[in-house]
Protein backbone atom coordinates (compact mmCIF):
# COMPACT_ATOMS: atom_id res chain seq x y z
CA UNK A 1 0.00 0.00 0.00
CA UNK A 2 2.76 2.23 1.05
CA UNK A 3 4.60 1.91 -3.19
CA UNK A 4 0.86 3.03 -4.53
CA UNK A 5 0.57 5.55 -2.19
CA UNK A 6 4.08 7.00 -3.22
CA UNK A 7 3.22 6.37 -7.06
CA UNK A 8 -0.14 8.32 -6.69
CA UNK A 9 1.63 11.08 -4.90
CA UNK A 10 4.21 11.43 -8.05
CA UNK A 11 1.39 11.20 -10.71
CA UNK A 12 0.47 14.77 -10.70
CA UNK A 13 4.15 15.80 -11.33
CA UNK A 14 4.27 13.09 -14.11
CA UNK A 15 1.18 14.00 -15.86
CA UNK A 16 1.59 18.07 -15.21
CA UNK A 17 -0.48 20.01 -17.57
CA UNK A 18 1.55 23.15 -17.31
CA UNK A 19 3.12 23.90 -20.86
CA UNK A 20 6.63 24.44 -22.11
CA UNK A 21 9.13 27.43 -20.65
CA UNK A 22 9.38 30.69 -21.74
CA UNK A 23 12.00 31.03 -24.43
CA UNK A 24 14.52 33.89 -23.70
CA UNK A 25 13.46 37.07 -25.16
CA UNK A 26 10.77 36.26 -26.36
CA UNK A 27 7.58 36.12 -24.32
CA UNK A 28 6.82 32.56 -26.08
CA UNK A 29 6.74 29.09 -25.09
CA UNK A 30 10.30 27.00 -25.98
CA UNK A 31 9.86 23.38 -27.53
CA UNK A 32 12.29 20.34 -26.32
CA UNK A 33 15.23 21.91 -28.74
CA UNK A 34 14.73 25.18 -26.94
CA UNK A 35 12.87 26.90 -29.93
CA UNK A 36 9.58 28.76 -29.65
CA UNK A 37 6.32 26.70 -30.18
CA UNK A 38 3.37 28.85 -31.45
CA UNK A 39 4.75 32.60 -30.90
CA UNK A 40 2.17 34.82 -31.24
CA UNK A 41 3.03 38.18 -32.55
CA UNK A 42 6.60 38.19 -31.42
CA UNK A 43 5.73 36.43 -28.38
CA UNK A 44 2.59 38.93 -27.26
CA UNK A 45 -0.52 38.38 -28.52
CA UNK A 46 -1.43 41.57 -27.10
CA UNK A 47 0.58 43.24 -29.49
CA UNK A 48 -1.41 41.57 -32.72
CA UNK A 49 -3.94 44.76 -32.81
CA UNK A 50 -1.35 47.10 -32.58
CA UNK A 51 -0.18 48.93 -35.18
CA UNK A 52 3.96 48.37 -36.77
CA UNK A 53 4.56 52.41 -35.52
CA UNK A 54 2.53 51.43 -32.06
CA UNK A 55 5.08 49.21 -31.43
CA UNK A 56 8.56 49.06 -29.32
CA UNK A 57 10.99 46.37 -31.23
CA UNK A 58 14.19 45.63 -29.52
CA UNK A 59 16.84 46.30 -32.41
CA UNK A 60 20.93 45.78 -32.53
CA UNK A 61 23.47 48.00 -33.69
CA UNK A 62 25.84 46.20 -36.22
CA UNK A 63 24.13 43.41 -36.22
CA UNK A 64 26.70 41.53 -38.59
CA UNK A 65 29.63 42.27 -36.30
CA UNK A 66 30.01 40.17 -33.57
CA UNK A 67 32.45 38.10 -31.02
CA UNK A 68 31.30 34.88 -32.13
CA UNK A 69 32.50 35.05 -35.79
CA UNK A 70 35.84 36.21 -34.86
CA UNK A 71 35.07 40.27 -35.88
CA UNK A 72 37.53 42.58 -34.83
CA UNK A 73 36.03 45.59 -32.16
CA UNK A 74 32.69 43.52 -32.78
CA UNK A 75 29.37 45.61 -31.54
CA UNK A 76 27.54 42.58 -30.10
CA UNK A 77 28.93 38.73 -29.14
CA UNK A 78 26.14 36.69 -30.88
CA UNK A 79 25.61 36.35 -34.65
CA UNK A 80 22.31 37.30 -36.40
CA UNK A 81 20.98 33.50 -35.57
CA UNK A 82 21.47 34.02 -32.15
CA UNK A 83 19.99 37.52 -31.95
CA UNK A 84 17.02 36.35 -33.58
CA UNK A 85 16.46 33.48 -31.27
CA UNK A 86 16.98 35.69 -28.40
CA UNK A 87 14.29 37.94 -29.45
CA UNK A 88 15.69 41.01 -30.85
CA UNK A 89 13.28 41.97 -34.01
CA UNK A 90 15.45 44.82 -35.52
CA UNK A 91 19.09 44.46 -37.09
CA UNK A 92 20.86 47.29 -38.15
CA UNK A 93 23.32 46.10 -41.30
CA UNK A 94 26.02 47.78 -43.22
CA UNK A 95 26.07 46.19 -47.19
CA UNK A 96 29.49 46.71 -49.07
CA UNK A 97 31.20 45.37 -52.74
CA UNK A 98 34.53 43.98 -52.25
CA UNK A 99 36.15 42.47 -55.27
CA UNK A 100 33.06 42.28 -57.26
CA UNK A 101 31.31 40.14 -53.94
CA UNK A 102 28.54 41.45 -51.68
CA UNK A 103 29.14 41.55 -47.94
CA UNK A 104 28.27 42.73 -44.54
CA UNK A 105 31.02 44.79 -43.32
CA UNK A 106 31.46 47.70 -41.05
CA UNK A 107 33.85 50.92 -42.00
CA UNK A 108 36.63 47.84 -43.01
CA UNK A 109 36.04 44.45 -44.43
CA UNK A 110 39.13 43.61 -43.02
CA UNK A 111 37.66 43.92 -39.39
CA UNK A 112 35.40 41.06 -40.20
CA UNK A 113 32.81 40.01 -42.93
CA UNK A 114 29.88 37.99 -43.80
CA UNK A 115 28.68 37.26 -47.28
CA UNK A 116 25.33 39.11 -47.55
CA UNK A 117 23.62 35.79 -48.94
CA UNK A 118 24.74 34.37 -45.77
CA UNK A 119 23.29 36.76 -43.71
CA UNK A 120 20.27 36.77 -45.45
CA UNK A 121 19.99 33.20 -45.52
CA UNK A 122 20.02 33.24 -41.67
CA UNK A 123 16.87 35.52 -41.43
CA UNK A 124 15.23 33.37 -44.18
CA UNK A 125 15.51 30.50 -41.75
CA UNK A 126 14.00 32.36 -38.78
CA UNK A 127 11.27 33.49 -40.75
CA UNK A 128 10.50 30.50 -42.06
CA UNK A 129 10.53 28.93 -38.27
CA UNK A 130 8.60 31.15 -36.91
CA UNK A 131 5.52 32.31 -38.41
CA UNK A 132 4.05 34.27 -36.20
CA UNK A 133 7.25 36.88 -35.81
CA UNK A 134 7.66 40.48 -37.64
CA UNK A 135 11.39 41.77 -38.34
CA UNK A 136 12.70 44.92 -39.71
CA UNK A 137 16.23 45.68 -40.92
CA UNK A 138 17.83 48.91 -41.25
CA UNK A 139 20.66 48.93 -43.94
CA UNK A 140 23.70 51.45 -44.23
CA UNK A 141 23.75 50.41 -47.68
CA UNK A 142 26.71 50.65 -49.63
CA UNK A 143 25.71 48.89 -52.46
CA UNK A 144 22.49 49.42 -55.23
CA UNK A 145 19.23 48.67 -54.92
CA UNK A 146 19.52 45.76 -57.80
CA UNK A 147 22.43 44.70 -55.72
CA UNK A 148 20.50 44.36 -52.25
CA UNK A 149 17.08 43.39 -54.74
CA UNK A 150 19.13 40.20 -56.30
CA UNK A 151 20.82 39.17 -52.75
CA UNK A 152 16.93 39.11 -51.75
CA UNK A 153 15.97 37.26 -54.71
CA UNK A 154 18.83 34.43 -54.49
CA UNK A 155 17.81 33.79 -50.80
CA UNK A 156 13.93 33.91 -51.02
CA UNK A 157 13.55 37.06 -48.62
CA UNK A 158 11.97 38.75 -50.50
CA UNK A 159 8.66 36.12 -50.55
CA UNK A 160 8.51 38.23 -47.16
CA UNK A 161 8.76 41.82 -47.38
CA UNK A 162 6.52 44.44 -47.13
CA UNK A 163 6.03 47.51 -48.88
CA UNK A 164 4.55 50.92 -47.45
CA UNK A 165 3.35 53.87 -48.76
CA UNK A 166 4.85 57.25 -47.09
CA UNK A 167 2.12 58.63 -45.40
CA UNK A 168 -0.23 55.40 -45.86
CA UNK A 169 -1.52 54.19 -42.18
CA UNK A 170 1.01 51.03 -41.02
CA UNK A 171 -0.77 47.98 -40.43
CA UNK A 172 -1.10 45.82 -37.18
CA UNK A 173 1.46 43.29 -36.74
CA UNK A 174 -1.79 40.39 -37.36
CA UNK A 175 -2.14 41.99 -40.67
CA UNK A 176 1.69 41.41 -41.52
CA UNK A 177 1.69 38.18 -40.24
CA UNK A 178 -1.82 37.04 -41.86
CA UNK A 179 -0.25 38.73 -44.90
CA UNK A 180 3.11 36.84 -44.78
CA UNK A 181 4.81 39.74 -45.57
CA UNK A 182 6.64 40.01 -42.48
CA UNK A 183 9.65 41.55 -43.05
CA UNK A 184 10.24 45.72 -43.22
CA UNK A 185 13.13 46.47 -45.09
CA UNK A 186 14.65 50.28 -44.79
CA UNK A 187 17.64 51.54 -46.18
CA UNK A 188 19.61 54.90 -45.28
CA UNK A 189 21.41 55.81 -48.44
CA UNK A 190 19.55 55.76 -51.43
CA UNK A 191 16.14 57.10 -52.71
CA UNK A 192 13.09 54.36 -52.85
CA UNK A 193 12.98 53.17 -56.15
CA UNK A 194 9.56 52.18 -58.18
CA UNK A 195 11.35 49.35 -59.08
CA UNK A 196 11.27 48.17 -55.49
CA UNK A 197 8.84 49.62 -53.41
CA UNK A 198 9.93 47.74 -50.58
CA UNK A 199 13.00 48.82 -49.70
CA UNK A 200 12.06 51.94 -48.12
CA UNK A 201 14.42 54.66 -47.32
CA UNK A 202 14.51 55.27 -43.88
CA UNK A 203 14.18 58.67 -43.62
CA UNK A 204 11.36 59.12 -45.15
CA UNK A 205 9.38 56.93 -42.69
CA UNK A 206 11.70 57.89 -39.47
CA UNK A 207 13.61 60.28 -37.39
CA UNK A 208 15.92 59.49 -34.91
CA UNK A 209 18.14 60.44 -32.07
CA UNK A 210 22.17 61.29 -32.62
CA UNK A 211 24.14 58.25 -32.88
CA UNK A 212 27.93 59.68 -31.52
CA UNK A 213 27.71 59.70 -28.09
CA UNK A 214 30.68 59.37 -25.69
CA UNK A 215 29.59 59.17 -22.43
CA UNK A 216 26.13 58.62 -20.49
CA UNK A 217 26.41 62.64 -19.93
CA UNK A 218 25.95 63.51 -23.76
CA UNK A 219 22.59 61.02 -23.87
CA UNK A 220 20.04 63.71 -24.99
CA UNK A 221 16.94 63.13 -27.70
CA UNK A 222 17.29 65.79 -29.78
CA UNK A 223 16.56 65.07 -33.18
CA UNK A 224 19.30 63.88 -35.82
CA UNK A 225 18.28 62.27 -39.30
CA UNK A 226 14.76 62.27 -40.49
CA UNK A 227 11.81 64.36 -39.84
CA UNK A 228 11.07 64.03 -36.20
CA UNK A 229 7.13 63.84 -36.93
CA UNK A 230 7.59 61.02 -39.60
CA UNK A 231 5.26 57.78 -37.54
CA UNK A 232 8.25 55.77 -36.87
CA UNK A 233 11.20 56.56 -34.42
CA UNK A 234 14.88 55.51 -34.33
CA UNK A 235 16.55 55.41 -30.45
CA UNK A 236 19.82 55.05 -30.73
CA UNK A 237 21.06 53.84 -26.94
CA UNK A 238 24.73 52.74 -27.33
CA UNK A 239 28.48 54.85 -27.04
CA UNK A 240 30.46 54.45 -29.72
CA UNK A 241 34.65 54.13 -30.39
CA UNK A 242 36.11 54.65 -33.73
CA UNK A 243 34.89 51.94 -35.45
CA UNK A 244 33.59 48.92 -33.16
CA UNK A 245 31.99 48.62 -30.11
CA UNK A 246 33.33 47.84 -26.53
CA UNK A 247 31.30 45.82 -23.70
CA UNK A 248 32.62 47.88 -20.87
CA UNK A 249 30.75 51.35 -22.49
CA UNK A 250 27.67 48.89 -22.76
CA UNK A 251 28.25 48.25 -19.14
CA UNK A 252 28.07 51.89 -18.61
CA UNK A 253 24.71 52.40 -20.65
CA UNK A 254 22.62 49.58 -21.02
CA UNK A 255 20.57 48.69 -18.12
CA UNK A 256 18.29 50.37 -15.70
CA UNK A 257 17.19 52.72 -14.49
CA UNK A 258 19.17 54.85 -17.05
CA UNK A 259 18.36 52.92 -19.85
CA UNK A 260 14.32 52.95 -19.22
CA UNK A 261 14.76 56.49 -17.85
CA UNK A 262 16.37 57.72 -21.28
CA UNK A 263 13.87 55.92 -23.15
CA UNK A 264 10.83 57.35 -21.52
CA UNK A 265 12.21 60.80 -21.54
CA UNK A 266 12.92 60.71 -24.99
CA UNK A 267 9.37 59.30 -25.68
CA UNK A 268 7.97 62.34 -23.61
CA UNK A 269 10.13 65.05 -25.50
CA UNK A 270 9.34 63.45 -29.10
CA UNK A 271 5.93 62.64 -28.20
CA UNK A 272 6.66 59.49 -29.90
CA UNK A 273 7.32 55.96 -28.90
CA UNK A 274 10.72 54.67 -29.74
CA UNK A 275 10.06 51.88 -32.11
CA UNK A 276 13.42 50.54 -32.83
CA UNK A 277 15.24 50.84 -29.78
CA UNK A 278 19.19 49.95 -31.15
CA UNK A 279 22.01 49.05 -28.57
CA UNK A 280 25.46 47.52 -28.92
CA UNK A 281 25.89 44.14 -27.09
CA UNK A 282 22.16 43.41 -26.04
CA UNK A 283 22.92 40.47 -24.24
CA UNK A 284 24.81 43.01 -21.38
CA UNK A 285 21.44 44.97 -20.75
CA UNK A 286 17.98 45.33 -19.96
CA UNK A 287 16.95 45.86 -23.63
CA UNK A 288 13.78 42.87 -23.45
CA UNK A 289 12.65 44.67 -20.17
CA UNK A 290 12.84 48.33 -21.61
CA UNK A 291 11.24 47.36 -24.91
CA UNK A 292 8.22 45.49 -22.65
CA UNK A 293 8.33 48.61 -20.62
CA UNK A 294 7.61 50.94 -23.82
CA UNK A 295 4.88 47.96 -24.97
CA UNK A 296 3.41 48.19 -21.40
CA UNK A 297 3.67 44.74 -21.18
Amino acid sequence: MASLLVLIALLPSACSSEGPTAAPGTGGTAGADGGALDPKCNGHEELCTRRFDEVAFPMTHNAMSNAEAGWSIPNQNFGITRQLDDGIRGLMLDTYEEDGELFLCHVFCGLGQQPLIDGLGEIKAFLDANPGEVLSIIFENYITDAQTAGAFDATGLIDFVYAHEVGAMWPTLGELIDADTRLVVFQEKLPQAAEFPWLMNIWDHAGETDFSFASPEDFDCDPNRGDPANPLFLLNHFLTTAVGGDPELAEMVNYNPLFIDRARQCEQERNALPNFVAVDFYDISDLFDVVDALNGL
